[in-house]
């Protein structure tokens, strides 16, 4: 992550000073603040924040400028007969903010909610912030926090919301996160940690949300969670979980969203899972499930994503009915009644003689770099497979954190100096994976478009987002944690990555984007992360007969001398 420029730290500074606007008009008869706690918030190292022991009598303390921008700081001046004030909240959200997390917050004895979404502060977080017996919210998503959780986070009994996601946390899940008995709100997507989920967590009955991904190290069994009834949101993404899925989600009728995706489940789709009425999104995709896919399931007008698992018997007739996803989720071996789609590695249904491809991703048919693109237009991508005349195709997993209604297509709004196939983007929140169908076996050349559109470049709020993905092509990762702006050097620039010798074995050729948790995930707006890309080009490395597809007789001819050359010099 580049430092900030000078004139985005004035930009925060001002911000910041605006929070903390000093009127001497001290009073002996004004509510004071403790001198600890005006020390601990002097000790988040922004010399904009001046405060005095009389600062909450300052009409100017508070400023918003939306939902993820404000600057709040809220005393409650009740105590000694008015004479004393604690500070009760503090709500810094998206000025850039850096430094550390000062231990002296452990001071803040009456603190409620510290919420300091969206800046750039690194460090641990402080064993003192157990201290706080009083906190309900602990908000510290998207910013550069690292090192272990402290065990004291277990000791605050009141905590009602813990989010955590998008830092570079180690270590494991300490144990003591089970004694948060009122917590209801738990985030830990995208954070670098090692597994196991501890068991502990069944405990934690009042839990509405629980949202935890790609962790590393050992694998484990499903969690228990047939206590945790109050569950609308159920996320347990790339969490390394064996086994069967429970039949206990029967007791879990509040059930809005699941996600297993990308986890080494076993065993069939329970009943149960029919159980929550409310149930929306499902993403059980890159299992190992099997057995055969419930009716309920087949015939589900909402959005449920089964693809990449390894299912048998009767399958929905075409490649895609309605919102729900099962490509490549069934063996290559069963009958030629599963439509192709369907099946694993994606078998041409016809001679394979594809070689070639450009394609516009979210954009319109675009004459580009002396080629012809392809428009790839359609708006689908929670749970969606969709293909070209069996020459290629894409597969969408995913619904957008905060904004389910947000779109999988992405424009030039910030008016952006690109042109071409970087105007437009196509968007996932989770997987997206492109496929060249129907190939012809050799070596290609792919070329991956990219231009970060979504942020501005102008230091404001709009211009802090980070959007960090993998990259794979033929299921090997090629580049691990890409940032296109750090690549590009900013933001509205292109970037083109080359992989000049990719290789078809079979007749696909498979391209995935998926996003591991990194980066911020609410700026400018809520849903603004994840996998995003202007364009492909793929084309052979070797001569083609255009006439009947297959290699040309001038290359098989070559084939053919070079066989003989190596004989004869063996």
């Amino acid at each position: 992550m580049p430092f900030p420029t000078a004139t985005a730290v004035l930009f925060a500074l001002s911000c910041l000073s605006i929070c903390f606007e000093l009127r001497s008009l001290a009073q002996v008869s004004s509510p004071l603040l403790p001198q600890e706690e005006v020390e601990a918030l002097g000790k988040l190292q922004n010399t904009g924040w001046n405060v005095r022991r009389n600062s909450c009598g300052s009409p100017q303390w508070n400023r918003s400028l939306s939902d993820d921008i404000e600057c709040n700081v809220t005393c409650d001046c009740s105590f000694a007969r008015g004479t004393i004030c604690h500070v009760t909240n503090v709500a810094v959200k998206g000025f850039n903010v850096t430094g550390v997390l000062p231990p002296e917050l452990g001071n803040l004895t009456r603190l409620t909610e510290l919420s300091l979404l969206g800046n750039r502060i690194s460090g641990p977080i402080p064993s003192q912030i157990g201290n706080i017996a009083t906190l309900e919210h602990l908000v510290l998503e998207d910013n550069l926090l690292g090192g272990p959780l402290p065990r004291s986070l277990g000791n605050l009994k009141n905590l009602k919301r813990l989010l955590l996601s998008a830092n570079n946390f180690t270590g494991s899940l300490p144990d003591s996160l089970g004694n948060l008995l009122n917590i209801e709100d738990f985030d830990l997507q995208g954070t670098s940690m090692q597994g196991p989920i501890p068991t502990a967590v069944s405990m934690l009955t009042n839990l509405t949300q629980l949202r935890i991904s790609d962790l590393s190290g050992p694998s484990s069994v499903f969690p228990d969670i047939k206590n945790l009834s109050k569950l609308k949101e159920l996320v347990l993404r790339n969490c390394l979980i064996t086994g069967p899925i429970p039949d206990n989600f029967g007791e879990i009728t509040k059930l809005k969203t699941l996600d297993l995706s990308f986890n080494s489940l076993t065993g069939t789709i329970p009943a149960t899972l029919q159980s929550p009425k409310s149930l929306e999104y499902m993403f059980l995709n890159n299992n190992s499930l099997s057995g055969e896919v419930p009716g309920w399931v087949l015939n589900s007008k909402d959005s449920f994503d089964l693809s990449y698992n390894n299912f048998t018997g009767r399958a929905q007739p075409s490649c895609q009915q309605l919102d729900v996803n099962l490509v490549s989720s069934y063996s290559s071996s069963v009958s030629n009644s599963v439509p192709w789609c369907l099946r694993k590695d994606l078998p041409c249904p016809r001679n394979p003689k594809e070689h070639t491809f450009f394609i516009n991703c979210g954009g319109p048919r675009e004459r580009f770099e002396d080629e012809d693109y392809e428009e790839d237009l359609t708006s689908n991508g929670r749970s969606n497979f969709f293909s070209v005349s069996e020459r290629w195709g894409y597969s969408s997993t995913g619904i957008f954190l905060g904004k389910v209604d947000a779109d999988y297509l992405a424009r030039n709004t910030f008016g952006h100096n690109v042109t071409g196939v970087y105007s437009t983007a196509r968007l996932a929140p989770q997987s997206l994976k492109y496929y060249g169908l129907c190939m012809i076996k050799g070596s290609y050349t792919v070329k991956l478009h990219f231009a970060e559109i979504m942020y501005s470049n102008d230091q404001t709020f709009s211009s802090l987002g980070s959007r960090i993905f993998d990259i794979s092509i033929q299921g090997k990762v090629v580049r691990p944690d890409f940032d296109i702006m750090k690549e590009a050097g900013g933001v509205g620039l292109d970037i083109t990555e080359v992989f000049d010798n990719v290789t078809v074995d079979g007749n696909t050729l498979e391209i995935h984007l998926y996003w591991s948790g990194k980066g911020t995930t609410a700026i400018p707006d809520r849903g603004v992360y994840g996998p995003l890309i202007s364009g492909i080009s793929i084309t052979p490395n070797f001569p083609v007969d255009e006439g009947g597809g297959g290699l040309s007789g001038g290359a098989i001819a070559g084939i053919v001398v070079s066989s003989f050359l190596v004989v004869l010099f063996i």
